[in-house]
């Protein structure tokens, strides 16, 4: 009986149970100021726009997974994103309880 291996989800890290370690996109920078984002080898970026062409940030691109997106396609992505919204805390109810 074979297992899916478990994830485990520790702030920005994605550690699975075999300690393979998640890998953050990686920034590049040409000699022009060119900054790049890229991850597995294709321009993404959840935190900010992935192309920056000579630094320039008014003609910056954003990209997941090597598709080009507009900035408003990117904000709606990213807020699909899974997780605890804002106002939940990762502790259980009990540890409020002030009884």
């Amino acid at each position: 009986m074979n297992k899916e291996p478990e994830i485990y989800f520790n702030k920005n890290i994605m550690e699975q149970k075999s300690n393979h370690k998640y890998t953050p996109s990686k920034k590049m920078t040409k000699s022009d100021g060119t900054i790049a984002y890229t991850f597995d080898n294709k321009l993404h970026n959840w935190e900010g726009p992935a192309l920056i062409p000579e630094g320039n940030l008014r003609k910056r691109e954003y990209y997941l997974n090597g598709i080009q997106m507009t900035e408003t396609e990117w904000k709606a992505a990213r807020k699909e994103r899974e997780g605890l919204p804002w106002y939940k805390g990762a502790s259980g109810k009990g540890a409020t309880n002030r009884f």
